[in-house]
């Protein structure tokens, strides 16, 4: 069995995925809009102009896949109680992906050294997405 996280951006999948290629070097897999499905979107489910949003896409980060899509366009995205957790091999790539996730954002923990990593840090990207930075290191 597999998990994997699917976000809803509600009209903002484009900027987000755009980012993350920029900051996390995401490789997009796959990427399907709204007037590019072979069956229509039924009636009231998306406001008018939705057609070129993102229905769905997947996207690689390192090891793992992550899809997303700008569900109902309603510009109500809320990942309220997820985080999502990145460990990058180094502090300085630790510290390069938490400045570019959080401009825009919201830091709620800043880069620190704890008792179970050299560097780790969390954060709000600006749409409201919790991210998880952690160097692996020994517990102490």
């Amino acid at each position: 069995m597999l998990v994997q996280a699917y976000l809803n951006f509600d009209g903002r999948c484009d900027e987000a995925i755009d980012l993350y290629t920029k900051v996390l070097g995401a490789k997009v897999e796959m990427l399907m809009r709204y007037k590019e499905s072979p069956e229509p979107a039924p009636p009231g489910m998306m406001p008018p102009g939705s057609e070129n949003k993102v229905m769905h896409s997947s996207f690689r980060i390192g090891d793992s896949v992550v899809m997303a899509s700008d569900g109902h366009c309603n510009g109500k995205t809320s990942f309220s109680g997820v985080s999502l957790s990145l460990t990058p091999a180094t502090e300085a790539e630790a510290s390069r992906i938490f400045a570019g996730l959080s401009e825009g954002g919201k830091v709620t923990m800043p880069l620190t050294k704890t008792f179970f990593s050299p560097s780790f840090g969390m954060l709000e990207d600006r749409f409201g997405l919790a991210w998880m930075v952690m160097v692996p290191g020994e517990m102490k």
